[in-house]
């Protein structure tokens, strides 16, 4: 099976999508204790992020991210939507990780990658391109041979929210997948771009329950906003956490955010994380 299948949504596991993680047999949480006990058990990173990718936790998300894989927009009524939770994807020992908001209805949803397909991943994914962090400087589907250079990607939702905007219930619910992944990518990070006000708060609980150690004093949400947390990992130095303010159609229209602005961001990344 293929993203162009003209078929509706959601996508089994386990039927031939680019990338799919998870096959029948993977664990599905129907709740919240499901998703604490699933996301803390998880084995390894592709264990969870195949749990990840087929929650059913949260019955607002679920019913809004079917929905969309059925009915489509026009302009993609051909392809078939992924329709199921999005789970990080990059590399595995990453030095670099982007936390974003939740994936975009018709971008993340449609594709199974998050921050691919949509007008905010043109732009974020040229600025990676030119920072040396991703091949190419499109990500258009997965499977379409786009590689991120010792970077990972997450949402600290998984599902695409109706208006983009999940309560704070939803959050809360999908914070285990974040925390599990943290947990297991501490080793090797170096540090953390937020992107948005909303990854920014959303971060600083996971931080803690991932076994972080934060400052007293938590900087407010900015366009270059900078805090470092000790990682829990042995003799790991320290994290640094950047915000940055999301590239949306209506920040990028606007110019709150411009190609220089992403590129400072990433290019303090790199030089923080040791990258290249």
């Amino acid at each position: 099976m293929s993203p162009g299948d003209d078929m509706p949504g959601p996508v089994p596991p386990g039927s031939g999508w680019p990338d799919d993680p998870a096959t029948l047999a993977t664990p599905v949480a129907y709740g919240p204790e499901e998703v604490r006990e699933l996301a803390a058990s998880a084995p390894s990173l592709p264990e969870l992020s195949a749990r990840q990718s087929v929650c059913r936790a949260c019955p607002r998300l679920v019913s809004w991210r079917e929905e969309v894989a059925v009915v489509r927009r026009r302009s993609f009524q051909s392809e078939r939507y992924w329709g199921r939770p999005i789970p990080g994807w990059g590399a595995q020992a990453p030095r670099i990780l982007i936390v974003g908001l939740a994936p975009a209805a018709h971008g993340g949803n449609r594709t199974g990658r998050v921050f691919t397909g949509d007008r905010s991943g043109d732009f974020l994914f040229a600025s990676l391109y030119r920072c040396g962090l991703a091949d190419s400087p499109v990500s258009v589907r997965a499977g379409d041979g786009q590689r991120l250079r010792d970077t990972r990607m997450v949402a600290a939702v998984r599902c695409a929210p109706p208006a983009n905007k999940p309560t704070t219930e939803e959050r809360d619910t999908c914070a285990p997948w974040l925390v599990a992944e943290i947990a297991q990518l501490a080793a090797s990070v170096r540090v953390i771009v937020c992107l948005g006000g909303f990854a920014w708060q959303a971060l600083w609980p996971v931080l803690r329950a991932a076994g972080f150690v934060l400052p007293a004093r938590r900087p407010p949400f900015g366009h270059g906003a900078e805090a470092q947390v000790q990682s829990p990992a042995p003799h790991a130095p320290p994290v640094l956490l950047l915000g940055c303010y999301h590239p949306s159609q209506q920040n990028t229209f606007t110019s709150r955010v411009t190609p220089t602005m992403l590129d400072q961001i990433f290019h303090r990344a790199v030089s923080f994380s040791g990258c290249g």
